[in-house]
């Protein structure tokens, strides 16, 4: 049974929105109310936590966080609705996902229960924050890490689950598709490391090619894999996919690449919609013959890419409105925000109030 939300302090305000210039909105932090906070010590289980307003954490030097990057971070949004509900998308899914990354790293974890409480009282508790429908998302971020100090043994004396929300408009705002740089030097992930789980040790070590991407206007980088270098792997933030014919190709899941939520449900409504689907390893060769290619994520939703740039080579994809992507993007999208009947059973409601 899933344990029953906190009632929200006095203090959170009625009124409808906070003071945000919505069609302003980016893709940045923001700073809203309050965030959510549970503790566990070595030996024990998470218990519920509570809603404080939103501060700073107090963090001992010799935390493990801060010693040996063990930490995990998921991200996902709440929607409101045209017809003023509050919606969540599959947060059982992001859960489950956090615990296989605990274990990877070697942290207690809340159970799925607590970690959809956790994430319905962020959401409600920040509820003016979540933009008006068609403006944006409130993005929720769920951070598990060791707090406790430790210095060259175990155990952990202390892990750390806590949650914050800031409203986002769209991570790629270009609507007509990306343009990447193919990787040929950095890698993203290696066998046996911890690409297959959302590590806070993955993102700033890609963090160089990246900038140097951005600085050649390109939009994001596709890694290739450690051990060939001849496979394509995902994006910096997002799960890849090809389209070639009627077969939608999408690379293994094999430890180091992230099992992605929207993926999921993305190889879903392409067999839903008569393609065939397959994951399968993916030579940048057979990527460069693709019809179509699109990345995916919660960020991202379902983003066209338009080009990829390998050694100064550029290879171009079909975009535009009649294309698979925009498809996904506006069915998935649809399911999200209310717009139509979610029959899979996906969304969560959280609150029926205007």
């Amino acid at each position: 049974m899933a344990p029953s939300a906190q009632p929200l302090p006095m203090s959170v305000s009625d009124e409808k929105y906070a003071n945000v210039k919505w069609e302003e909105l980016a893709f940045k932090f923001v700073r809203t109310d309050y965030m959510y906070v549970a503790k566990c010590n070595h030996g024990e289980s998470f218990q519920e936590g509570k809603i404080l307003p939103f501060a700073d954490l107090q963090l001992n030097p010799c935390a493990a966080v801060l010693q040996y990057g063990q930490g995990l971070y998921e991200g996902l949004k709440a929607y409101r609705t045209e017809d003023g509900r509050i919606l969540l998308f599959r947060p059982d899914q992001n859960g489950l996902r956090l615990q296989a990354g605990a274990d990877r790293l070697y942290m207690p974890y809340p159970s799925v229960d607590q970690f959809v409480s956790a994430i319905k009282q962020v959401a409600l508790a920040n509820k003016k924050w979540i933009p008006p429908p068609g403006k944006g998302t409130l993005y929720i971020r769920p951070i598990l890490f060791g707090s406790g100090p430790i210095l060259g043994s175990f155990p952990i004396p202390e892990t750390t689950f806590t949650a914050f929300a800031c409203p986002v408009g769209r991570y790629h705002k270009d609507n007509s598709g990306l343009n990447l740089k193919i990787e040929d030097q950095f890698r993203r992930a290696f066998p046996s490391g911890t690409g297959g789980v959302k590590s806070i040790t993955n993102y700033c070590p890609v963090w160089i090619p990246l900038a140097e991407a951005k600085k050649q206007g390109f939009s994001d980088i596709l890694f290739l894999d450690a051990a060939t270098g001849k496979n394509i792997e995902e994006l910096f933030a997002a799960n890849v996919f090809m389209l070639k014919g009627n077969v939608v190709s999408t690379p293994t899941i094999a430890g180091t690449i992230l099992p992605g939520v929207t993926r999921n449900c993305v190889m879903e409504l392409c067999r839903d919609f008569g393609y065939q689907v397959e994951e399968r390893t993916i030579p940048l060769v057979d990527f460069l013959d693709a019809d179509e290619a699109f990345c995916t994520g919660t960020a991202s939703i379902v983003t066209s890419i338009a080009s990829v740039t390998f050694k100064d080579k550029k290879t171009g994809f079909k975009t535009g409105e009649e294309t698979l992507a925009a498809k996904l993007y506006e069915t998935l999208s649809d399911i999200q925000t209310g717009r139509v009947e979610d029959t899979k059973g996906w969304t969560v409601e959280i609150d029926r109030q205007g």
